[in-house]
């Protein structure tokens, strides 16, 4: 018998021509992911990734990574033996010899025509068989036991139970695309999403230090160690944005405040995106959240982009994002107290109709480029690796 861990693919089951891509994407992935830990080989096999264990594999850790996987449906760690009807049912004996429950099922699946019986037919033959050892009720719901059984290519992989994947697009097949990340709950499950479209996302922080704490930077060190559990390390750029809004305060109207901030951010994030070559930017932007995320508001900051901005929360509500966020294990960090430098010279009616040629008016006394090249100069590029340490988290949403 060998332990092995099947995992079987979400959304690359899709896929056409161009499948085997996206299998090697996923295969290098897992490897980087798992290879700090005790495996003895990763490899395609038959539609599937089997990863083979060894005595001294860190059985636990090695699920708990996996479950944060792009690509993945849905894995099993199993026992591997022969497909050969007696080997199945005496690695089955040891299997229910070793599981407390008084009612199972018994979930088979036959993936190569070979092997004599079908799916259905295992079901009966080793459903009586598990009966007639232990007494316990066949239950085909809510039964305290499931007991699978997959056969592919002469081979057999026993397990107890399925684990759900993270689904989505493996890392690194989608391109690379910027998020700009506060430390708040919404940006960071913007990223997430992107990441399970199979994106490389990088990050840019805007900050006020001094005239903030380093709090806001700290947490958001925090939240990039939790979603780098998704990509493994994250690029994070520290942008200095005091001096902008001081400018923005001294020369520009009050109510427009807000809107003048974004339309900043938005500059300097492309002029980041040209470093990093990213395709686009992300925002947690969703509609009508706040005063800066009404439509036209949102048109009027996406005026000063000359590259697309995504924003996949957009149709979301509050309670929809916390959700994820909690699944996703970013929640908890999110609602620590900080100061952001969003909170800095808020007026008390900001403006919830900005149009475009409002807010150039608004601009115009003010040295765009100079203000962004400023900016730039005093940015910090910082890499930001998974952080694994921090114990497991509730487990993927149901997105």
């Amino acid at each position: 018998m060998k332990r092995t861990i099947l995992i079987h693919y979400h959304e690359i089951n899709l896929k056409g021509n161009n499948r085997g891509w996206f299998e090697t994407c996923l295969e290098r992935h897992v490897a980087r992911l798992l290879g700090g830990l005790e495996t003895a080989s990763i490899r395609r096999f038959a539609g599937r990734l089997l990863v083979e264990l060894t005595a001294d594999s860190p059985t636990g850790e090695i699920t708990r990574r996996l479950e944060k996987v792009f690509g993945v449906a849905n894995f099993i760690v199993a026992r591997e033996v022969p497909a050969e009807l007696e080997d199945i049912e005496a690695e089955l004996a040891l299997l229910v010899s070793s599981t407390r429950f008084h009612s199972f099922k018994m979930d088979c699946r036959r993936g190569t025509k070979e092997f004599p019986l079908d799916s259905q037919q295992l079901n009966r033959r080793l459903g009586a068989f598990v009966q007639e050892r232990t007494g316990a009720e066949v239950r085909m719901e809510g039964a305290e036991a499931v007991f699978g059984l997959e056969i592919v290519k002469g081979r057999a992989f026993l397990y107890l139970s399925r684990i759900q994947g993270a689904g989505g697009l493996p890392s690194g097949s989608g391109g690379k695309v910027l998020c700009l990340l506060s430390g708040g709950i919404d940006s960071p499950v913007a990223a997430w999403r992107m990441m399970r479209r199979g994106c490389r996302v990088h990050h840019v922080h805007f900050h006020s230090y001094p005239h903030t704490t380093v709090e806001s930077q700290e947490k958001v060190r925090r939240l990039l160690g939790i979603l780098s559990r998704f990509q493994l390390e994250s690029t994070l750029w520290m942008v200095p944005f005091a001096e902008v809004q001081r400018e923005i305060v001294a020369y520009a109207p009050p109510a427009l405040r807000v809107v003048l901030y974004r339309r900043f951010m938005v500059r300097i994030a492309e002029a980041v995106a040209r470093n990093e070559k990213t395709a686009a930017l992300v925002t947690g932007d969703s509609l009508g959240q706040v005063a800066s995320q009404t439509l036209d508001n949102i048109r009027t900051i996406s005026a000063a982009a000359t590259m697309p901005i995504f924003r996949p929360l957009i149709g979301d509500d509050k309670e929809g994002i916390i959700r994820i966020a909690r699944a996703i294990g970013t929640y908890e960090t999110s609602i620590q107290a900080d100061q952001d430098c969003c909170s800095l010279f808020i007026p008390r009616h900001p403006e919830t109709a900005a149009d475009p040629e409002k807010a150039e008016r608004a601009e115009s006394g003010l040295d765009v480029a100079h203000l962004v090249e400023n900016a730039m100069a005093g940015a910090a590029r910082e890499t930001i690796s998974a952080d694994f340490a921090r114990g497991p988290d509730p487990g993927p949403p149901d997105d």
